[in-house]
C-alpha cells in the first residue's frame, strides 16, 4: 500500500512579506483613533492588555494583525463595539484587500490617503471642543469653524 500524498494546509500569502494588509492597517488606525480621542497613551493601553507600547504601535500601524480576542479586549477598554474597528472602511481599502485584485502585477501597493480623522490635530481639536462646558459657546465655535471652512469670515 502506498501512503496518501501529504496535502499542505498552509495558505498562500496574499501580500508579499513586509506589506501589511490594508484591512489590518485600517483596523489599527481605528484603534489609534479611539485611543487618542480618549487621551489614552499606547503604554496605558498596552498595560491594560499585557503588552508593551511597541506591540501596540505595531497593531496601530497594521504591522501585526489584531486577533479576535485582542480586538474584543480593545473594544472593551476603548468603550466601543467591535464593529467600530470596521465601520466606514473606504472602498479603496476594500479593493486593495481583495485577493483577486492582486494578480501578478509588478506594481507595488498604492499608498492609501491618510484619514484626517486619525490625525493628532483633529483628535486634539475634538477633545478640546468637548471640554467646553457651555453649550452656547460650543455651538458658536462650531458655527465659526464652519463659516471659516466655507471662506466666509
Amino acid at each position: 500500500m502506498s501512503k496518501p500524498a501529504k496535502t499542505s494546509r498552509k495558505r498562500a500569502r496574499k501580500f508579499p512579506p513586509g506589506v501589511a494588509n490594508p484591512i489590518d492597517i485600517y483596523v489599527g488606525s481605528r484603534v489609534k483613533q479611539r485611543r487618542t480621542l480618549l487621551g489614552m497613551s499606547q503604554e496605558k493601553l498596552g498595560n491594560a492588555v499585557g503588552l508593551t507600547f511597541q506591540q501596540i504601535q505595531k497593531y496601530e500601524r497594521g504591522a501585526n494583525r489584531v486577533g479576535a480576542s485582542r480586538l474584543y479586549q480593545f473594544s472593551q477598554l476603548l468603550d466601543v463595539p467591535v464593529s467600530f474597528f470596521f465601520d466606514e472602511i473606504p472602498a479603496e481599502v476594500k479593493a486593495a484587500a481583495d485577493p483577486g485584485s492582486l494578480g501578478l502585477s509588478d506594481q507595488g501597493q498604492a499608498a492609501l490617503d491618510p484619514d484626517p480623522m486619525v490625525r493628532r490635530e483633529t483628535l486634539e481639536l475634538v477633545r478640546a471642543y468637548y471640554k467646553i462646558t457651555d453649550s452656547r459657546v460650543r455651538k458658536r465655535l462650531f458655527e465659526l469653524v464652519k463659516s471659516l471652512a466655507k471662506g466666509k469670515v
